[in-house]
């Protein structure tokens, strides 16, 4: 008898469990902390020096905020900023600030932090890396809570510059322009983003073990459900994945494809797979390259690469096929430029051009030059892997590459920055409403230019000058897919991939909603709604 009440009993509260489930749903809850493992060290937590340590952006991202801020979807939106007009004639931009923005000390935020925070940055003294974008723009105030901006020239992709977060002119004003790198505030910062510095520990060396973050309650946006956002640092990828199976740490700033298999609680993790538009390619310098100067062997080359193997070979499939700069997200997205390896018709268009191969030979020549050149690439294993199947891939045509694997800092040096290259593979980094006049405009074919092919086409410099001052989105859309049309007649370039971002996070947390980011510290934009406190409501 009493068997069978425990049975009864133990129906009954199972009935009432699924009963309860039913008629009510998980909703966010405040508090609970997060803690992410991240490879390197911060130094600089300040949105004017953070730009070369992804550590450093990501804690910027969290504890600033700027005028403007990236969606969801990669695109510049209000932030600080309540509301903007902009001037007929394209050149002047005024800002109108939220009245209920705060810094993390409690004093209000106005427009002279604005203007304090602008004017630093354009002061070489400081040594901004941001400095370079913000010439030729005049700030001025209107009155407490509006800021004017005016361009010497339309610049439509103005919006972008406003993300940079902004300064407390009461904390900074009084530290010189010498000491600005060293001050304690750049460990110790104030901002007003959605969450405010705690405090750190480091070892016996000095290096930062464990930095903490907590939850601004009066973030203008509505206070965090995370109540704590811890970060813990290690030395090396390695170290990072063996803290995340041993649930250290709740999620990893991010992970290469043939790390994946590492990841010990695969159930427990969700990879959340972002865009980031990251474009790698093999540049041509056909200054430097007889072989490489005939369009025919660049057409050829282009059609013979199989960025599918590449992909699947190099990146786990974790990554999108180029053709062009654009990817598939972008406005201006040209799919009738896009390429597919094609070896009969690469192989048609060299037997036609001259090129043969003589007999017992696996390479091509003309007028006995050999269809040869080198590849000068870096040591990270992405890219000399991609190098060595490229090797391969136009070795089927009769072309004979030579790849030298390089050091990135011997790269940028003795390589690069002097242009002393037959070709190049190499990325270059964009946004998802992509200004492209210092990759490919021919005024920035020498450093510290990005036009790492040299390429020289009036008619290609005419439409990225005209694009950058364009208003009406159509005509930017229209002018974007001829441009592409050209970059594909002219091949200065092998557009191979763009790798996804990897971010695994435990799936206890809750809330992440992102899908483009133009910089991985853009993962953060919607952090303050993540949960990992839940509560029961009816539905």
């Amino acid at each position: 008898m009493s068997a069978l009440l425990l049975v009864i009993t133990f129906s009954l509260i199972a009935w009432l469990g699924t009963f309860y489930l039913n008629l009510t749903k998980p909703i966010a809850k405040v508090g609970g902390e997060y803690i992410e493992g991240s490879v390197g060290q911060p130094f600089y937590v300040n949105p004017l020096l953070s730009q070369t340590s992804e550590a450093d952006s990501d804690l910027t991202q969290l504890v600033y905020s700027g005028l403007f801020k990236y969606d969801n979807n990669g695109n510049a939106v209000p932030d600080l900023a309540e509301s903007f007009t902009v001037s007929q004639d394209q050149r002047q931009y005024t800002v109108k600030l939220r009245k209920n923005a705060h810094w993390q000390d409690g004093k209000e935020i106005t427009a002279e932090d604005i203007f304090f925070t602008f004017n630093i940055l354009q002061d070489p003294a400081y040594k901004s890396p941001l400095r370079q974008s913000w010439q030729g723009v005049d700030v001025s105030v209107s009155n407490d809570h509006e800021i004017v901006f005016t361009l010497k020239n339309p610049y439509v992709g103005f919006l972008e510059n406003l993300t940079i977060g902004i300064l407390p002119k009461h904390v900074w004003e009084n530290i010189a322009p010498e000491k600005f790198a060293l001050a304690d505030y750049n460990l110790h910062p104030i901002g007003s983003g959605p969450f405010m510095f705690s405090d750190f520990q480091k070892d016996s060396q000095g290096s930062i073990l464990t930095y903490h973050l907590k939850a601004f309650k009066d973030f203008y946006a509505g206070s965090p459900y995370i109540s704590n956002f811890t970060f813990n640092f290690y030395a090396d990828d390695d170290a990072l994945i063996a803290a995340y199976n041993k649930k250290e740490v709740m999620g990893m700033n991010s992970i290469a494809p043939e790390k994946i298999g590492s990841i010990k609680n695969v159930k427990s993790t969700d990879i959340h797979e972002l865009i980031i538009p990251r474009y790698f390619s093999v540049f041509f310098n056909q200054t430097k390259s007889v072989v490489l100067a005939d369009d025919n062997v660049r057409i050829a080359l282009n059609s013979s690469v199989d960025r599918k193997e590449i992909i699947s070979s190099v990146l786990r499939g974790k990554g999108v096929a180029l053709s062009s700069p654009f990817f598939p997200q972008m406005d201006g997205y040209n799919d009738q430029v896009q390429v597919s390896k094609n070896i009969d018709q690469a192989n048609k268009i060299l037997d036609d051009a001259g090129w043969k191969k003589e007999a017992g030979s696996d390479f091509r020549k003309k007028n006995n030059v050999t269809l040869e050149f080198e590849l000068v690439t870096t040591d990270w294993p992405e890219l000399s892997q991609t190098a060595e199947l490229l090797k391969t891939q136009w070795q089927k045509v009769g072309a004979k590459l030579n790849v030298k694997i390089l050091t990135v800092s011997d790269l940028q040096q003795n390589y690069i920055r002097t242009r002393e290259y037959d070709s190049l593979l190499f990325g270059q980094a964009i946004t998802f409403n992509p200004d492209l006049y210092s990759f490919w405009h021919s005024s920035q074919k020498r450093d510290p230019g990005l036009n790492l092919s040299l390429f020289d086409n009036s008619q290609a410099d005419g439409i990225l000058e005209s694009v950058r001052q364009e208003p009406d989105e159509s005509k930017r859309v229209d002018s974007y897919k001829k441009f592409q049309e050209l970059l594909a007649k002219e091949v200065p370039a092998v557009f191979l991939y763009g790798p996804t971002y990897l971010y695994p996070v435990n799936n206890s947390v809750h809330g992440m909603t992102i899908q483009n980011i133009n910089m991985p510290a853009d993962r953060f934009v919607d952090v303050s709604k993540w949960y990992v406190k839940t509560k029961r409501i009816l539905k």
